[in-house]
């Protein structure tokens, strides 16, 4: 697993217990890195999204409901909620990774910690934010690369 992708899997269950106990993000984290450790490099780069993603998620849910047709937010499952608002961010925010990679994360997230159909939605939601977002057309996840992740 690479840098990158660990350190989204951090964020995630970070973001997730967030969501869960509404406790301020530096307490999350202080609990999180007493159970699980890695290098200061990824440390760094989860704390980034998870603060980053908590910091402006009401504008992340705004994009949210907009894209999630059909969907009202507070029916949206925990786990998926918690991926589309990293994707979100991420896509919003951290311009220097490509839009594909970003969904492709996403999608990866949801297959492994969500329901059977969560990767579906996820990759749907997520790809309208990305037109909307970078305009971007036509953006769908796509095998990436090992340096990539």
């Amino acid at each position: 697993m690479g840098r990158r992708t660990k350190a989204r899997e951090c964020a995630f269950q970070m973001l997730y217990q967030w969501d869960a106990t509404r406790v301020p993000m530096d307490e999350v984290e202080d609990a999180y890195w007493r159970l699980r450790s890695t290098t200061e490099e990824t440390r760094t780069i989860a704390e980034r999204l998870a603060r980053g993603t908590a910091a402006i998620v009401g504008e992340i849910d705004a994009a949210i409901q907009a894209a999630a047709t059909n969907w009202r937010f507070e029916r949206i499952a925990a786990v998926d909620r918690t991926v589309l608002r990293l994707g979100t961010y991420e896509l919003m925010k951290e311009e220097e990774t490509p839009g594909p990679v970003i969904l492709d994360e996403a999608v990866e997230l949801a297959k492994r910690f969500g329901e059977a159909e969560s990767h579906a939605f996820v990759n749907g939601v997520l790809d309208a934010i990305h037109r909307r977002v970078r305009g971007e057309a036509g953006a769908r996840p796509r095998a990436r690369s090992a340096n990539e992740a």
